[in-house]
């Protein structure tokens, strides 16, 4: 068995603009280890969130491969990537991606019953308490505060257990308190040989990673061992540095 669940070589994403077509990523290269959490950081317009969408499959890439639990995605066709996102990948996406009309304990079970899966309440249950939500799990999105909704998502992840939870600024709509919770959780999710990754502007949480990249105009422009959040803050500030 590899120890990588996610292999990337020369990945590239160009988008189209009004001159052509203009490149995001430009050619990186990486490895996402079993029981790793691995963030992602760097100045705005760097290529963050693309790469995210280009390892966990929600954008094609351009040139390159990419390969999750070994199955290269460009091989793979519309139903075959639906099914591996739903059967191995979780998403913590920005703005929640919760159905409205659900209650927070139904939005949390929803992803075993598209999967047809037997829905586990009692996991369902836990998964909302481990984030702080017992006391709402009968309430409905427009109900719930922004982070409380954000902790809702995380929630839905904790109760499927994937094989890689891909997250993209889980902590941006959390107080202190709540943010070092959801951390520690997604940390708990990286066991038993299941990874995350994740897109930060939060030094802190980046700083909690096994790993953190700095990209910079679509390339790695370092890699970080277990850094301090000092460490992280001038990597980026580095990178955000032309000329």
């Amino acid at each position: 068995m590899t120890s990588d669940l996610i292999e990337v070589r020369d990945l590239g994403k160009s988008f189209p603009g009004a001159g052509g077509a203009v490149p995001v990523l430009r050619g990186i290269s990486l490895s996402v280890r079993r029981g790793e959490v691995l963030a992602v950081v760097g100045p705005s317009g760097s290529g963050k969130s693309t790469l995210l969408y280009c390892l966990s499959g929600l954008e094609p890439a351009t040139s390159g491969t990419v390969r999750v639990l070994g199955r290269g995605l460009e091989a793979l066709g519309r139903g075959a990537l639906a099914e591996l996102r739903r059967d191995h990948l979780g998403f913590i996406f920005q703005d929640y991606n919760l159905i409205p009309s659900l209650t927070a304990r139904e939005n949390v079970a929803l992803p075993a019953r598209l999967a047809k899966r037997r829905v586990d309440a009692a996991e369902v249950d836990r998964a909302l308490a481990d984030v702080g939500l017992a006391d709402r799990a009968g309430f409905r999105p427009s109900a719930l505060s922004g982070g409380q909704r954000q902790r809702v998502a995380v929630a839905r992840v904790l109760a499927v257990r994937p094989d890689v939870v891909f997250a993209d600024e889980p902590t941006g709509a959390l107080d202190t308190e709540s943010g070092a919770r959801v951390l520690a959780l997604l940390r708990r999710a990286a066991s038993d040989g299941r990874s995350v990754v994740m897109v930060t502007h939060d030094v802190e949480a980046a700083a909690g990673a096994d790993r953190v990249l700095v990209l910079r105009d679509g390339l790695v422009h370092r890699e970080l061992v277990r850094p301090d959040a000092a460490t992280v803050s001038e990597a980026i500030a580095h990178a955000g540095v032309r000329g």
